[in-house]
Parts: structure tokens; sequence; C-alpha cells
């Protein structure tokens, strides 16, 4: 594996810092790592540089890549064309040919529904699929992001296209620095305009975010959460991105693919790895950095055993204003935006709702 913010990074299997509490025990995903994001610190990891499908997790980089573009209130009228290169099967939020969505919809349904009919649309807006694939590479590249080789915009399962752990959590972090990003991946709940089937009217989509809705035996909404990605294909199983805030300080935790099978587990180690990093950060050495100009002492890292199983809307974001990963503090202009709107509807996640399509 690669070595890329830190010798440490590169050891297969778990590992964390000097002084770090044990691992949550019956972790089963193939790889994951867990982050402090406003210092880049790695307080743990198993195998973060392992190239692997990431699934609709890689929208996190689309919306890097081309968020910035366009206005929030930017219009666009839909014709069939848009949809070209879509996988068979692909999630969608209900994108309708011959009706017109602003930007920031479009993005509702590629952040909440995770739609790859969101995804297609903006990428024709954006010059079509193959120029924001070549523009997501090179994004990719100038966040130091070098385990990722991108092949279409939207996640869906093709030969060759892989991310990792590591390289997921940047795209996170640098999307979080963007106040349309933070809010619309925190956002629960939202109204999606309508079609024929609706009569026009708009209708509810909800977030597929289990940990940030609450929703379908994931014990609750996690506390702090600011949202993030998550997704799911054949070949990558399940795989989440996720950034709480608590006490002054975010975490970043990063999952792919469990090998337990069980409901939910994506969600249930990633709401593991989340309360082990608060309980850690600031109370072990890091065992490397997100920021990979930064070199990271092997000293204060150590190999752990394995867990046993069982154990215990703000406008547009200029392009000029896009710092890479690199930099040793990250601010959060709508975390508290996220934070709130999550707090907001929190209320209403009471059961779980039903996706009304167009």
């Amino acid at each position: 594996m690669s070595t890329v913010g830190g010798d440490a990074l590169g050891r297969p299997g778990p590992q964390t810092g000097a002084g770090a509490p044990a691992l949550p025990g019956g972790l089963s995903a193939l790889s994951w790592i867990v982050s402090d994001a406003d210092t880049g610190e790695v307080l743990a990891a198993q195998n973060p540089h392992w190239a692997l499908p990431p699934a609709s997790t890689l929208k996190t980089l689309f919306a890097d890549t081309v968020l910035p573009k366009f206005p929030q209130d930017t219009t666009h009228k839909v014709v069939e064309s848009d949809f070209d290169g879509m996988g068979a099967g692909s999630s969608e939020v209900g994108v309708m040919p011959g009706q017109t969505y602003s930007v920031a919809d479009l993005w509702l349904g590629v952040f909440l529904r995770s739609g790859n009919d969101a995804v297609h649309v903006l990428a024709a807006m954006n010059g079509g699929v193959a120029a924001t694939v070549q523009q997501m590479q090179a994004r990719a590249d100038a966040l130091g992001a070098k385990d990722t080789h991108v092949v279409t915009p939207d996640g869906y399962d093709m030969p060759g296209q892989v991310s990792s752990a590591y390289d997921l959590t940047l795209f996170a972090r640098d999307g979080l620095k963007n106040p349309v990003f933070a809010k619309d991946c925190g956002t629960a709940i939202a109204k999606f305009p309508g079609g024929p089937s609706t009569k026009g009217k708009p209708f509810e989509i909800d977030n597929t975010n289990r940990l940030l809705t609450g929703f379908d035996g994931v014990g609750g909404r996690y506390a702090g959460l600011l949202g993030v990605k998550n997704g799911y294909t054949t070949n990558a199983g399940n795989t989440v991105i996720e950034a709480a805030h608590r006490d002054g300080r975010t975490l970043l935790v990063t999952v792919m693919n469990p090998q337990n099978h069980a409901y939910a587990e994506v969600y249930h180690e990633a709401r593991a790895l989340l309360d082990w990093g608060f309980a850690a950060d600031g109370h072990t050495q890091p065992l490397g950095t997100l920021d990979a100009t930064k070199s990271t002492s092997t000293d204060a890292t150590r190999p752990s055993a394995p867990a046993k199983p069982g154990g215990a809307s703000a406008g547009t974001w200029p392009a000029a204003s896009s710092k890479p990963a690199g930099s040793s503090t990250t601010t959060y202009a709508a975390a508290g935006v996220a934070a709130a709107l999550v707090a907001g509807t929190a209320g209403a996640l009471v059961r779980r709702r039903r996706r009304r399509r167009p």
C-alpha cells in the first residue's frame, strides 16, 4: 500500500497511535480510517490506502469538482440525452426530461437520494461525462488522492474505478469547506420538484445516510453528525463517509465494505469508530496525517491487535477559494448550518418516510 500521509498508513491491518484506547470489537470492514478534520491527524486506520470500488461515496469528488461551476439559482431544461451513459439500475431521484430544474434542486438530488440522474444532468451541463471525469481525476490529483482512478462521475461500478478510505476522506474534508456542500450533505429531508404523476407538486426526499436520519434500525441519529455520503454497489459493498462535531472537534470516519453482512452494518461500524475517535482524540499520538506534505514520526505509532468479533445556501464556491487538503487547519463555514438543519428536522424523524416518486 501507499505510505502517503505516514509510513504506518502503509502497514496492513488495524493501526493506532501510541496511547490509543482499544479499538471497538467486531470491526469487519476491509478498509477504514478515523481522522481529525481540523488538524488533519489520522487517529486510527486499517488498510486506508487499499484501492477499492467506492460506490456513491465518489460523488463527494464529483461535488468537489463541479459544485463551484454553477450558481445555485442557475436553471436547466432537461433533455433525454442528458442521461447518456447512466448505468442500468442506477439510483435516481426522479429527474424528468422536459422539466426545468435549478442547480440547487439537482444537488439536493445528488446528496440526499444519491441520484445518478441528477449527477448526469449536472455532468451534461459541465461539458459531458468524459470532460467531467477528466476534471474529477485532475481534482483528485490536486488533493493528493493518489489511490483514486475515476471512470464514471457517479461511482457506478466500472472496471478500474477505485478509490480508498484515505482518498475519500480527503474529498469529504475538502468538500466540507464549501458551505453548499456542507448544507446539502447535512440535510435530512427536502422537497424535490414534482412531475406528471404528482401533478407538478413537489415531493419529499429523505437522505439515504441513516446515521443522519436515524432511520431503519441504526440506533437513532448520531449526535453531532454533519453528514457526508453513503453508497452501495455490488462490487463495492456498503461504503460510507461520516463527519461529526462534538466539544470543539470535528471527526471524519470512512468505512469501506464490511464483511459482516448484517443489516446496516456499515453504519454500526461507522458509529463505533466515531465514538472511539471522540474518546481517543487528544489522548493519543497521531498515526499519520491527511496533510500529505507533513511528515509523521513512526516512533509514535504501533500496530494494533485485530479487533475480536463480538467485542466490546450560501451561493457558489469560487474555484480560486478551493484549498487543497494540505492546510494545517480547516474552517467549515457551514458546519453550524448543517448541524442546525439536522437538529431542526430530528423531531420529524419519528418513523421511516416512504419515498414518493414523481
